[in-house]
């Protein structure tokens, strides 16, 4: 078995700085190390050509990029493309990228499936096996075709982010790192169920990124049915956290809100969003349901779903609704879940 070499993907310049004092290189060559490797994207430390060729044969003994391009990839009418990758540890996992108008957006994943258990979403329904390491979470960002088109990256993908949150902190550090891949803060979305603990630290880290809270509820009893695995925080403290990281960071929290008609469309539930949200720097993202294996939730019909955003937008709330893309390759909000991690299991 071949030895196992450390990423450089994922790592800071302090870290190279220390590698490159570790092997006995000049200072100034972790600068060069860090445009080839954030600036220049190579996939080989071959490619680092102003680096001494005895440098880089040093650094190849023990190092690698880390970079792995996808193994698959499906493409949908409307320009989605669902990349499937696959870890060292060899299970896969899979990003979108969604191209609308002025806007290129990549769902990124954090976790091999996912513990929250979302009654509509079919990652869950796979189970949990691990958390990504910061490369792995880069490199759906690093690998794809379309990485230098990029103006928003989203945490929305296979997982719960918060769940992986020091992996996650890691990799947004790298995001938004002039020394980095120096991209827009603006640009980064946290897509989260909003585990409490996990969303104060959030509110105490210097990013300043754009945060979405899945809602889906107004009530805990309604709450408690669509997403199981959140049953131990209270939805009053969800919001509270949510507020809070809104008004210390000066940013827009968007909240999700996934239309399942007789469960959560009810009048009380209309008067309770507007109880916490009116007048705050809130938007309602008012959702479809993306049609999976469980034939038990009925997506609401779109005069549904236009009723119940003009009913919210009359208690005086900002309110959108999201396009789906690429439901028929499932790569839309609740369709990701490969079959290779399955048959994984089964094999086991």
């Amino acid at each position: 078995m071949a030895d196992v070499k450390i990423p450089l993907l994922g790592k800071t310049l302090s870290e190279i700085q220390g590698i490159v004092h570790g092997l006995g290189m000049p200072g100034f060559t972790a600068k060069q190390i860090v445009a080839w490797l954030y600036d220049k994207k190579v996939f080989s430390i071959d490619d680092m050509t102003n680096l001494s060729l005895k440098n880089r044969e040093r650094l190849k003994e023990n190092y690698e990029i880390g970079a792995t391009a996808p193994i698959h990839e499906m493409r949908s009418v409307d320009g989605t493309v669902k990349y499937l990758f696959c870890t060292p540890e060899g299970d896969y996992i899979e990003s979108v990228y969604i191209p609308d108008e002025d806007r290129a957006t990549l769902c990124v994943s954090s976790q091999v499936g996912c513990k929250m258990n979302c009654k509509f979403c079919m990652t869950g329904k796979q189970g949990y096996t691990n958390s990504l390491t910061p490369t792995q979470i880069l490199n759906q960002i690093y690998s794809i075709p379309e990485r230098d088109k990029l103006t928003n990256i989203v945490f929305m993908g296979m997982g719960e982010p918060l769940f992986n949150y020091d992996n996650l902190i890691a990799a947004i550090h790298i995001l938004r790192d002039r020394n980095g891949l120096n991209f827009p803060t603006d640009g980064i979305t946290v897509s989260t169920v909003g585990p409490v603990n996990q969303l104060k630290k959030l509110r105490e880290e210097h990013l300043k990124i754009q945060l979405t809270i899945s809602l889906h509820a107004a009530t805990q009893a309604a709450r408690n049915c669509i997403i199981p695995h959140m049953h131990m925080y209270a939805i009053e403290d969800v919001v509270k956290q949510a507020l809070s990281y809104s008004q210390r960071h000066n940013r827009k929290v968007v909240f999700a809100y996934l239309l399942l008609p007789g469960i959560n469309d009810r009048s009380s539930d209309i008067r309770q969003l507007a109880k916490w949200f009116k007048g705050k720097n809130v938007m309602i993202n008012v959702l479809q349901y993306n049609p999976t294996s469980n034939s038990k939730i009925r997506a609401p019909q779109k005069q549904e779903m236009v009723a119940f955003k003009h009913q919210l937008e009359q208690t005086g709330l900002e309110v959108t609704m999201r396009v789906s893309h690429g439901r028929e390759i499932k790569a839309a909000c609740g369709q990701l879940a490969n079959t290779y991690n399955k048959a994984k299991k089964q094999q086991k």
